[in-house]
């Protein structure tokens, strides 16, 4: 690639961008999108999960049915059965069963084929010798097997001994006697995937290190070619561990250092000071509140006026369980703006949830929420909600008001990032649930006023400390851990409907004996259905089959994001009010929707949703006085991963603890902005959880690079920082 007209200012960027197709062709390059490789350093960063030596052997006991693996194992015995004749057709093919070892497993490999075959694979597979066989683990008579596995044998240093075109492939996985096991496809087995990596690698001969020499050598790296050849074709364990750690490295620094630009970015811009007053709407509104704020909402509150009274915007991340009173400590930071002549936008990321907000809001300012109608205080404020299903009408008389300014506060989901919504002086923007929006949306709000804004980002989901540094690294982080005062206990039971279909006849029964006491229950179900299909029950149908069998004269509603919008808003105000006693929905009501009467929650295929979205269902309930229970339907078997999510959930309600459990069993998927389906995760090999030394290490690192070169003058540090965001832009496609 011509760097001089390249986009990229380094080389190394420029080469590790490319395309895979002119160096791979587009066949094979079509190939590797399923393994979400797309360029030259996808492929790169696509490294070994493990390495096996000639000389050890694979464990089989934990090979399972289905998963297409390579193994290093002894042959233990063969046994061959010779063509046998067929009646009125060909002779049915032989075959040879060898039996393979770890010294205590067995596996038995699959051979069919005629007599001069058995014979020619006998010759290979001799008792005692051990060889690398690759293919697909199945099952015959409860006997784990493999049949026709592409294999190699190995001499007694465990080198591979190549004896075709196709072996020689898989010797050209070995290297000084290790071989890289790669995750793979069945179009893109693991010799495959190594050969590729070995043309591509051979292409970036003598490439520049992208890092300048001081940071490598405080990171305590290797180069970068050195590290790039140390995992794709490493002399010993060691050497494959010290490139896997500069590859880690990398993603960890470019994000960091993408963070670090951000706070300097937003540091460098001048914001106007939005200090409280004693006298104001927020000191009526402090003096009407039915309850005393927590400890923590006070501290927490403290530290936001402080950063509303600086002449640099406010970037503050606001996490706290579900049902802290982050809403309260949102609405008085958005008074005391409101106080100094600006306005406050509350963004949320769907219409029930921005509905929700408004209602609360609404409920808690009373009076001095009435705008400037007769009867209210002098300092009282208007409150108006902006959503896209609104009615023209009521759209226009929302979006006059904002931009007038007099509605002090202005709620909605992403109908207030269109062109046409202005405000007369937007001073604090405040996003609820982050991970549901991205920095360029962000910036987008931020750009419909004159100075920049102060930032007050609330996430209900618990986030471990070295996640929050990679998620929201560009904000200060504040935590509420405290509940208020008065909220009842949530006792939580998994209900295996599989192996005691009882248990969910008692489950129904517990519903109606909950209605009868005058609580209300949530029904939570994975899809909305309605249509033939074989996932299972949805909510239109589970809604049904409730309505006519064991809820029958239960006051019953739906509420799925397919329903108009006058639909979810009657059916969510009907379960406000209490003419509803049971709400069969989707996840539409996983954050937000504050309903105190509602005291049980039946989540219907708990199985099928994560760990921290149960987590945050759940929070719906017990937000009275009532205690709650919420029961987890599900037919899996103990002992399978999906079960053990439940038992988890079940077994603690601290989110801090549900969150690293979450994270341990999932990708961290794209953390730098919103989430786009089909999108390259920005992350690839940094876990954030195992990696939380060198993530911190990263960002001081990231501090001092910026320290240095405020301009991004240094090419590796601007090319790093537009490789990241190209990545959580969604645009990778088009500037790769």
């Amino acid at each position: 690639m011509d760097t001089a007209i390249s986009p990229w200012r380094t080389r190394a960027y420029a080469e590790l961008n490319a395309s895979l197709g002119p160096v791979l062709g587009e066949r094979t390059a079509k190939e590797f999108s399923a393994l979400r490789i797309h360029s030259v350093g996808d492929l790169l960063r696509h490294i070994p999960r493990h390495y096996l030596s000639g000389t050890e052997l694979t464990d089989l006991g934990g090979l399972q049915p289905g998963e297409l693996v390579a193994v290093t194992a002894r042959v233990a015995d063969i046994a061959r059965y010779e063509p046998r004749p067929r009646v009125g057709g060909a002779p049915r093919p032989g075959r040879l069963e060898v039996a393979l070892t770890d010294g205590q497993g067995r596996l038995t490999a699959t051979f069919f084929g005629k007599t001069h075959l058995l014979e020619w694979w006998e010759r290979q597979l001799r008792a005692g010798v051990a060889g690398l066989f690759v293919g697909k683990v199945g099952t015959f008579r409860d006997q784990l097997q493999m049949s026709h596995p592409t294999f190699v044998m190995m001499d007694a240093a465990g080198r591979i001994v190549a004896t075709s075109e196709e072996k020689e492939r898989l010797a050209a996985l070995s290297s000084g006697g290790l071989v890289g096991m790669y995750p793979a496809t069945a179009k893109l087995p693991t010799w495959k995937v190594a050969e590729c990596a070995r043309l591509v690698l051979a292409n970036l001969a003598g490439i520049e290190d992208p890092w300048p020499a001081w940071l490598r050598e405080a990171a305590d790296v290797m180069e970068l070619a050195e590290a790039l050849a140390a995992v794709h074709q490493p002399v010993n364990l060691q050497q494959a561990a010290r490139g896997a750690e500069r590859l880690v490295f990398d993603e960890a620094m470019a994000t960091q250092l993408t963070m670090a630009y951000r706070r300097a970015d937003a540091a460098a811009r001048a914001a106007k000071p939005r200090p409280r007053l004693s006298d104001g709407l927020l000191a009526a509104f402090d003096a009407q509140l039915p309850f005393r704020l927590t400890a923590g909402q006070v501290e927490v509150s403290e530290a936001v006026f402080a950063d509303l009274e600086q002449t640099r915007p406010m970037q503050r991340l606001l996490q706290g369980e579900v049902g802290s009173g982050k809403t309260v400590v949102a609405l008085r930071a958005m008074l005391a703006v409101v106080d100094s002549g600006g306005q406050a936008a509350l963004l949320a990321p769907t219409e029930v949830l921005a509905a929700q907000h408004y209602q609360t809001i609404t409920s808690l300012l009373g009076e001095l929420g009435g705008g400037r109608m007769l009867g209210t205080p002098e300092m009282a404020t208007d409150v108006v909600l902006v959503t896209g299903s609104m009615s023209a009408q009521a759209k226009r008389s929302a979006l006059l008001r904002a931009a007038s300014g007099e509605a002090g506060i202005v709620i909605g989901t992403h109908a207030l990032l269109a062109d046409r919504v202005q405000f007369a002086e937007l001073g604090l923007v405040v996003i609820d649930e982050q991970h549901r929006f991205g920095v360029e949306q962000r910036a987008v709000l931020a750009s419909k006023a004159e100075t920049q804004p102060h930032l007050l980002v609330l996430t209900a989901t618990p986030i471990p400390r070295s996640v929050a540094m990679t998620i929201f690294g560009d904000l200060e982080t504040s935590t509420l851990a405290e509940l208020p005062a008065g909220r009842a206990e949530v006792s939580t039971v998994v209900v295996d409907a599989g192996a005691r279909p009882a248990w969910l006849d008692r489950a129904w029964q517990r519903v109606v004996e909950e209605v009868a006491a005058g609580r209300q229950v949530f029904v939570v179900v994975p899809r909305i259905g309605g249509q033939r299909t074989t996932e299972g029950k949805g909510v239109v149908e589970l809604a049904a089959e409730l309505a006519t069998g064991p809820l029958k004269g239960v006051r019953l509603g739906i509420l799925h994001g397919q329903l108009a919008s006058e639909a979810k808003d009657e059916a969510m105000a009907a379960f406000a009010a209490g003419a509803l006693d049971v709400l069969v929905a989707t996840t539409v009501i996983e954050v937000g929707v504050d309903i105190p009467n509602a005291t049980m929650m039946v989540v219907w295929d708990a199985d099928r949703f994560g760990i921290s979205q149960l987590h945050q269902l759940r929070g719906r309930i017990g937000r009275g006085s009532h205690p709650g229970v919420c029961l987890l339907i599900t037919t899996v078997a103990p002992g399978e991963p999906a079960r053990d999510r439940l038992d988890a959930v079940a077994a603690t309600r601290d989110g801090f603890r549900l969150a690293e459990l979450d994270l341990e069993q999932r990708r961290e998927g794209d953390v730098l902005g919103a989430v786009q389906a089909g999108s390259r995760s920005s992350l690839r090999l940094l876990r954030v959880l195992d990696h939380a030394e060198v993530i911190s290490l990263a960002r001081d690192l990231a501090i001092e690079a910026v320290s240095r070169d405020p301009g991004r003058a240094i090419p590796g540090f601007a090319d790093a920082v537009r490789a990241t965001e190209l990545l959580t832009s969604g645009d990778w496609l088009e500037h790769s």
